[in-house]
């Protein structure tokens, strides 16, 4: 058989890439086709509205709800501010007379004369749309958002944590199998996407948050570490959107796993070169990568080696990493697909392939042991 298909991650010195920036309600797009954006550049914004406070002024005041209304000092589509009288009753021959002030600031929405509840909705919130990365507006989805082209560096990640950040490339490791220590974070990292090497420490997360980095890209994590500096188990879900003080991404896997070296390399190649990094990963249906995008500007990181492999098909000469023992996190390519089902050790059948490390050692594994290597 010439080749087979496998899932896998994307590791390329270039490629296209698309991305689509779009806003979650309706709102004003605020370029045009053909324009070139930067990454931190807002390319859409809406508002959201605002919160609504419910407020029982019949209980509040002991009135009848119907009469609520009559004792309003603000109506319905007129401002409030925090601390500003909002009702005030009649009192009894002018006297005795009840005020309520309002604890939020907004509009009041609504007073209802069946239940005597006032709506205030809050002021609304400002939503913007950055590009995400260094293009060029390839499309204008009106009200709704954009696409933008770009030839860019692309790494996909294992696992990854907090959302999208941007910032220069800073190499933190001398080799892809150094430990990432937290003598390796200095202060002048900060605000960059420092690409690490082997294990991440709890410790070094956390001087690397003090120390202001923007992204952690690293080979591998210990579970007790991630732990330890989320302070929670994290559930099997989409993540993404936690709040730790920066985005962490594993190319690798959990445990003491090295980055692959042409993953190390290809990050060397581009230091200095501005990335932009997203750690949302989803593992179950629909799934979602972590990735660093490093945009190529004047063909700065143009390959002359054409693309091995492409649309995850298994070829002789595909780069693959093993995904399970005896050999998992291992880096080798392809150097056989034999056609027909073979016996393994616990003596099931499968259909397998056999591979070669860069050590020289040639296996053959299960083909569903393994995950192509795109780029």
């Amino acid at each position: 058989m010439a080749h087979a298909f496998t899932p896998g991650l994307t590791v390329t010195r270039q490629t296209a890439y698309r991305a689509r920036r779009m806003l979650p309600i309706p709102g004003d797009v605020l370029v045009k086709v053909g324009d070139r954006v930067d990454a931190r550049d807002v390319v859409a914004r809406t508002e959201m509205p605002g919160d609504v406070t419910p407020l029982n002024l019949a209980k509040l005041l002991s009135l009848p709800p119907g009469d609520v209304r009559e004792c309003m000092l603000v109506g319905e589509g007129e401002p409030i501010e925090a601390g500003q009288p909002l009702a005030r009753t009649k009192g009894i021959f002018g006297l005795f007379k009840t005020e309520f002030k309002s604890k939020v600031s907004g509009t009041v929405e609504s007073i209802s004369r069946v239940t005597g509840q006032v709506m205030i909705r809050g002021e609304s919130i400002k939503v913007e749309t950055r590009a995400y990365l260094a293009g060029e507006v390839a499309e204008v989805i009106p009200r709704e958002g954009v696409v933008i082209d770009a030839v860019v560096s692309l790494v996909q990640g294992i696992f990854g944590i907090g959302g999208e950040t941007f910032g220069p490339i800073r190499m933190a490791c001398a080799d892809h199998e150094q430990e990432l220590t937290e003598d390796l974070i200095h202060r002048d990292m900060a605000g960059a996407v420092m690409i690490g090497a082997g294990r991440v420490t709890a410790s070094a997360i956390r001087r690397a948050v003090q120390v202001g980095v923007a992204a952690l890209v690293t080979g591998g994590i210990d579970d007790q570490d991630l732990r330890d500096f989320l302070g929670y188990d994290l559930g099997v879900a989409i993540t993404g959107t936690e709040n730790v003080g920066l985005t962490l991404v594993i190319t690798e896997g959990f445990g003491d796993i090295a980055m692959a070296q042409r993953t190390f390399q290809l990050f060397a190649s581009r230091e200095g070169a501005d990335a932009s990094v997203n750690g949302a990963t989803q593992i179950r249906a629909g799934v979602m990568r972590p990735e660093i995008v490093i945009p190529i500007v004047d063909g700065a990181a143009a390959s002359d080696q054409p693309a091995k492999s492409a649309g995850g098909y298994l070829e002789i000469g595909t780069p693959v990493r093993v995904i399970r023992d005896p050999y998992f996190g291992l880096i080798g390519d392809v150097v056989a697909l034999p056609t027909e089902p073979q016996v393994l050790e616990s003596g099931s059948k499968a259909r397998v392939l056999e591979v070669q490390f860069e050590s020289g050692l040639k296996v053959t594994i299960p083909r569903a042991n393994v995950e192509l290597i795109e780029g």
